[in-house]
């Protein structure tokens, strides 16, 4: 299905990981399904280029008329796929200054011109996740109908895989920052902590040069009108997961009139400041953990005992362990509380994947090994066993966020403070969320101002919950669709990271009736089972 989100690296306290993602992992079932690490990725579109090459002007050159005056020249690039590349402005306020290269995927309408609507622009989340690898499998996600209405047309935004891309340097020394651990267990550990994020950053900042302070979600929304008009649509037709809501909103709020079907699904609320992501967040992984618990104690070879209170426990307990001794993993290798946090995490955005959550529990607990968390975690950062990455996704996140979210450096006693406010909706995960390095030493400044989304004068816009969403909480839902003047709320009554390809026929009937036909379903329509 969809791609896996990534998160944002940090500092650890006592256990887990910040986790301040607003990603889709759909793909984790179709993955996952051997339990295996990442899947091989051998198409042009996983060579990911540096940010020098990115800032060098290309083709285009003048006003933005004459971007929007470009020609698309596709070219074969699989079963039935075609890709193609487009130029943008590095700068939208700027455009004549430099370019950048957007790439497309696209699987044309099946149904014959008869059929054929125009293009359907996806986004499968992130911020960091590559809409044109989706593009490859998304004719298994999305219904037979919409396929046939519709040229599926995938795109990697600003910063990620194959467009002009976010570099932080050397891959080794990338890696170990994201899977080191940075214990925050006093003013001189979050010193410690933000000084390697620092470090991280600066590197982030020469490796891909000016690129790196145009990679916000406005630019991108701007990017995606662009690419609306060379595609040869009058209006955009778009769907939308969970971080790709808010390019969506953005996109709404910027070219109401441009607006033509619009599905956001598992929505970020555009009017949350980062504390706010946090809080939800760590509230939400808290639910879903608990969730999985109850079904692991309800069922045959559970590893778990007790009652939902004590199975949160002997979780919490583990990790502790973890982050006291390292698991054995085999080869000389070993499963610290940041890889272990990450397996445990990437089996909560669907509940078809709690199997592995409980074969990754019983190895740990009964064998004390970590060989299973760490094949999770390794799906979960598109890692492979030796410390290589299949994507860019995971530094995308960082410089996306950072431009998209002012951070605020507070002191250790503040963020000890604030923890104990999560903490109590959040027992299990709400320190982790809270106690770490954020973009606070990120260094570009942030762009966006957090604020409600109204997009006064636009078409219909579907928003789509789901009532058990970890990752982005059913509330968000809720709010976007409410502040949107046209905004219509479907709800899911269901577990796991968004709604449509998984959700069932209610949803996928609901949601293909509003693409195909453009039938807006009755706000606040709840679909069961």
């Amino acid at each position: 299905m969809l791609t896996s989100f990534a998160p944002r690296p940090s500092a650890r306290p006592r256990r887990g990981r910040v986790v301040r993602a607003t990603g889709t992992a759909l793909a984790v079932v179709l993955a996952l399904g051997a339990c295996v690490a990442p899947k091989e990725q051998s198409s042009p579109q996983d060579v990911v280029p540096t940010g020098e090459a990115s800032a060098t002007p290309g083709p285009v050159t003048g006003g933005i008329e004459a971007f929007y005056a470009q020609e698309l020249s596709w070219s074969e690039c699989g079963a039935g796929l075609e890709c193609a590349t487009v130029q943008a402005p590095m700068d939208w306020d700027d455009p004549a200054a430099a370019t950048i290269e957007l790439a497309l995927r696209r699987a044309p309408a099946t149904g014959g011109p008869d059929q054929r609507i125009g293009s359907l622009l996806v986004n499968p989340g992130g911020p960091g996740s590559s809409g044109a690898d989706f593009v490859e499998y998304a004719r298994d996600v999305f219904s037979e109908r919409l396929v046939g209405a519709f040229d599926l047309v995938g795109f990697d935004p600003r910063g990620v895989g194959a467009s002009s891309a976010v570099s932080c340097g050397d891959p080794a020394e990338v890696d170990r920052y994201l899977t080191a651990d940075y214990p925050v267990d006093d003013a001189a550990g979050l010193e410690a902590a933000r000084e390697a994020a620092r470090a991280f950053g600066e590197a982030c900042a020469e490796a891909t040069g000016p690129l790196i302070e145009h990679v916000d979600t406005v630019s991108a929304a701007k990017d995606m009108d662009l690419l609306r008009a060379v595609l040869g649509d009058e209006q955009l037709h778009y769907a939308g997961f969970s971080y790709g809501t808010l390019l969506g909103a953005t996109y709404a709020e910027l070219f109401p009139d441009k607006v033509g079907r619009l599905l956001l699904d598992a929505a970020v609320d555009p009017a949350n400041s980062s504390e706010e992501l946090v809080v939800g967040q760590a509230a939400g992984f808290e639910e879903a953990l608990r969730a999985y618990v109850a079904y692991c104690l309800d069922g045959p070879a559970c590893p778990l005992t007790g009652d939902v209170d004590d199975g949160m426990q002997q979780i919490a307990d583990l990790m502790d362990r973890v982050e006291a001794r390292p698991l054995p993993v085999g080869e000389g290798r070993e499963l610290n509380s940041t890889l272990a946090f990450y397996g445990l995490v990437v089996t909560l955005y669907d509940d078809e994947t709690w199997t592995y959550l409980t074969l990754a529990l019983e190895e740990a607990l009964t064998e004390d090994r970590g060989a299973i968390f760490l094949e999770l975690a390794n799906f979960y950062l598109d890692r492979t066993a030796d410390g290589t990455y299949g994507s860019n996704q995971m530094v995308a996140f960082t410089a996306i966020n950072c431009l998209d979210y002012p951070a605020e450096e507070l002191s250790y006693a503040e963020l000890d403070q604030l923890a104990g406010v999560v903490e109590a909706e959040a027992p299990t995960f709400g320190r982790d969320f809270v106690m770490a390095p954020g973009c606070e030493t990120w260094p570009v400044e942030a762009v966006r101002e957090p604020a409600p989304t109204t997009a006064e004068g636009a078409a219909p816009i579907l928003v789509v919950g789901t009532t058990g969403d970890p990752a982005t909480p059913y509330e968000w839902s809720v709010s976007l669709a409410e502040q949107l003047a046209s905004g219509s709320l479907l709800t899911w009554e269901g577990e796991g990271h968004t709604a449509y390809g998984r959700a069932g026929d209610c949803i996928t009937d609901a949601v293909d009736a509003y693409l195909i036909e453009g039938v807006v379903p009755p706000d606040g329509t709840v679909c069961t089972g």
